[in-house]
């Protein structure tokens, strides 16, 4: 079997619910907060799993008990940590969120060890065979986005790139996505940059997904029952990633993404049953 390798952020998620987001310079007073798991890698990495992929993680933890924490709860999920590094006299990366009762949300990411996955940690990749899946967010140091990428770019492996959170990226790393995945609000980034992709496909939320001006209609998911937005493109896009992997086509590999996302809205925190 295929397997999908995932490079990316680590973090625990701290989040708290208000009633509605606070202004520029506001304070208003929040429930109460809930540690979870998270991170745009640790996300990616759960959900390719769920949908079925072999997944091998390449991510960077602190020396702390959330990082290991953290870690064997990617390993319950059958995920390869063998590449996980543990940073010692560095914190795990941390996200502070804030969601809204409508389940939209605002986050900050302090990066901690995820700053130290470097371009001369990527010899990992060196382990991928020919039909595995590269999966690559921004939450890592983009010099080691951009030599992952090229270290496998002339081999028979996919790479999949989640330009997010948005960062101008190299010429090469850009024609080597297939494909790369942006949010609406990032592709109008992409063209600000004079970016073009040959395979680029744009998610829009309850609207569906385009692949390459493919349309693909989105799960329907009752106002309702809409909880937490914070994760769904990193579940779409693990989901993604993996169906790639197992050998879907581009209509299939976006309807299971999408089922994916709209799962993912249904529960608080990016990951199901993340408490650390």
């Amino acid at each position: 079997m295929s397997r999908v390798y995932v490079l990316g952020s680590v973090n625990v998620d701290l989040t708290t619910t208000v009633h509605r987001l606070p202004r520029p310079g506001e304070t208003i007073v929040g429930g109460s907060t809930r540690r979870t798991a998270g991170g745009k890698g640790g996300n990616q990495a759960v959900a390719a799993a769920a949908a079925g992929a072999e997944v091998v993680m390449v991510a960077a933890i602190g020396g702390d008990e959330a990082g290991a924490a953290y870690r064997d709860r990617l390993q319950d999920r059958r995920i390869d940590v063998s590449h996980v590094r543990v940073v010692e006299g560095e914190p795990t990366g941390h996200a502070f969120i804030t969601v809204d009762l409508e389940g939209e949300n605002v986050i900050v990411v302090s990066p901690g060890a995820n700053a130290e996955l470097l371009p001369h940690h990527m010899g990992v990749l060196d382990t991928m065979a020919a039909g595995d899946v590269l999966l690559v967010s921004l939450e890592v140091p983009i010099e080691t986005v951009t030599a992952a990428v090229q270290r496998v770019s002339t081999r028979d492996i996919r790479v999949v790139v989640n330009a997010a959170p948005y960062h101008h990226l190299p010429l090469d790393v850009v024609e080597a996505a297939d494909p790369l995945v942006v949010n609406e609000h990032e592709a109008l980034e992409l063209a600000d940059d004079g970016a073009f992709p040959a395979s680029l496909l744009v998610t829009f939320g309850a609207a569906g997904a385009s692949w390459m001006g493919v349309e693909h209609p989105a799960t329907p998911v009752p106002p309702e029952e809409v909880v937490d937005t914070t994760g769904a493109g990193d579940a779409f896009c693990g989901a993604l990633a993996a169906h790639l992997a197992l050998g879907a086509t581009h209509e299939d590999a976006v309807a299971g993404a999408l089922r994916a996302g709209a799962d993912a809205v249904r529960h608080r925190g990016a990951q199901r049953d993340a408490l650390l």
